[in-house]
């Protein structure tokens, strides 16, 4: 069951003018099921986006990377799940290109104004025909608050569907910011999230937008991490209509910059935490901080060490304190000077060690208190200097291992 999570309302679940959002069962790999979403976007909509950064990625990947570079104006996703049409060759391109060709026919537009995006088995070709024959009903199905049916229908193992809205006032005019995710495995950062999108209707300079999703993908997506494996087919994907009427954003300094991207920011954290809230087999939801740092960088090479290793994960699933785990990991974190005897950990409100040895007064059965809680922090000070970062994970359970053991059955 996922941590503290809950499936969304679909009324809740607000529209944002100048996006529409239809889907279809096109019967990719399983029969019967919402399979297919395409995302309509007005003509003048700015688009960022991020992608993995495994070297092996997706033919979908390749091709959305392509098509971000035209001056075209990206005027409509596609996604595609069962299938993740990832080391499939020449064949895979193929097969993504002829899907955004089909899309761009019917809606009038350029393929290279559509963003292909697939999830799912690794290694299987891509069922072209069935999504082709799919698009027309996902088209017939379009409306500007089915939100609720794309966070449904992108879902590959995650055992709920993941969308949340947000509104903010500028200058008078209130905003809308919507988005979705899915991912529940293969989560790592660079990127971490699967899939996630995420619309307003703010009017925001283009110039901003790819900046823009890689300050959200760093800020959230990037910040978590279920099993330590990053996918083939991650992307991450922002879009601006600029229907709400307000005046352009063209800088972040701006009072009304600054709220517009910490409302985004939220969502976009939300839609990254309720991931590792559904990872795989997951049973706690697990705050990592560490601070004291030199630099961030290397306040979240300790913090990834921590949330990485299988038997720090394994330990929380089984709430036991053996809390060497988590030393041994911000030892082999890569901190060359690191000095021990500077370090305390803290779990929770209990301080378990300082300046690098047990803490007198800490007893064992505190720890397993605070192990035994669905959602925990875990705190480092390394002892070094001012920096802090925090990311997010979850334990490692008997399930996870069934979940991807069983996946392609």
């Amino acid at each position: 069951m996922p941590v503290n999570l809950h499936a969304p309302i679909a009324s809740e679940l607000l529209p944002v003018t100048g996006i529409a959002i239809g889907t279809a069962s096109a019967g990719v790999r399983k029969a019967n099921r919402q399979d297919l979403t395409v995302f309509q976007l007005a003509e003048g909509t700015c688009v960022g986006a991020v992608f993995t950064q495994n070297r092996f990625c997706a033919a979908p990947v390749q091709v959305c990377q392509a098509h971000m570079k035209s001056a075209q104006g990206i005027r409509a996703l596609v996604i595609n799940t069962g299938v993740a049409n990832a080391g499939t060759g020449e064949s895979g391109l193929l097969h993504a290109n002829q899907v955004c060709q089909a899309l761009a026919d019917l809606l009038k537009i350029q393929a290279n104004q559509v963003l292909p995006f697939s999830t799912g088995v690794i290694m299987e070709p891509l069922p072209v025909q069935r999504i082709v024959d799919g698009l027309p009903l996902a088209l017939a199905d379009a409306a500007s608050d089915h939100w609720f049916k794309a966070a449904t229908a992108i879902m590959t193992t995650d055992t709920l569907p993941k969308a949340v809205s947000r509104q903010l006032d500028i200058d008078g005019v209130t905003v809308t910011i919507s988005g979705t995710s899915k991912g529940a495995g293969m989560i790592r950062p660079n990127m971490a999230t699967m899939l996630g999108f995420i619309a307003t209707d703010a009017s925001i300079s283009p110039a901003l937008m790819d900046g823009l999703a890689l300050d959200l993908a760093q800020a959230s997506f990037n910040r978590i991490s279920i099993d330590g494996d990053t996918s083939t087919n991650d992307s991450f994907v922002v879009m601006a209509s600029g229907k709400a009427g307000h005046k352009t954003i063209d800088s972040w300094t701006s009072a009304q910059g600054q709220l517009l991207k910490q409302a985004m920011t939220d969502v976009a954290r939300w839609l990254a935490q309720a991931i590792v809230r559904d990872g795989e087999g997951a049973t706690k939801f697990i705050t990592v901080t560490v601070a004291g740092g030199k630099s961030s960088a290397e306040c979240l090479q300790a913090a990834y060490a921590i949330a990485h290793s299988p038997l720090v994960k394994t330990a929380f699933f089984a709430s036991d304190p053996n809390l060497g785990r988590i030393l041994a990991a911000v030892g082999y974190a890569g901190i060359p000077d690191l000095a021990q005897d500077k370090i305390d950990l803290y779990l929770d409100d209990v301080h378990v060690v300082t300046q690098g040895g047990r803490n007198a007064s800490y007893k064992e059965e505190d720890g397993q208190r605070v192990m035994k809680q669905a959602e925990i922090t875990v705190k480092v000070v390394l002892g070094r200097g001012q920096a802090t970062e925090t990311v997010w994970t979850c334990d490692l359970s008997h399930d996870y291992v069934t979940i991807n053991a069983d996946y392609r059955s």
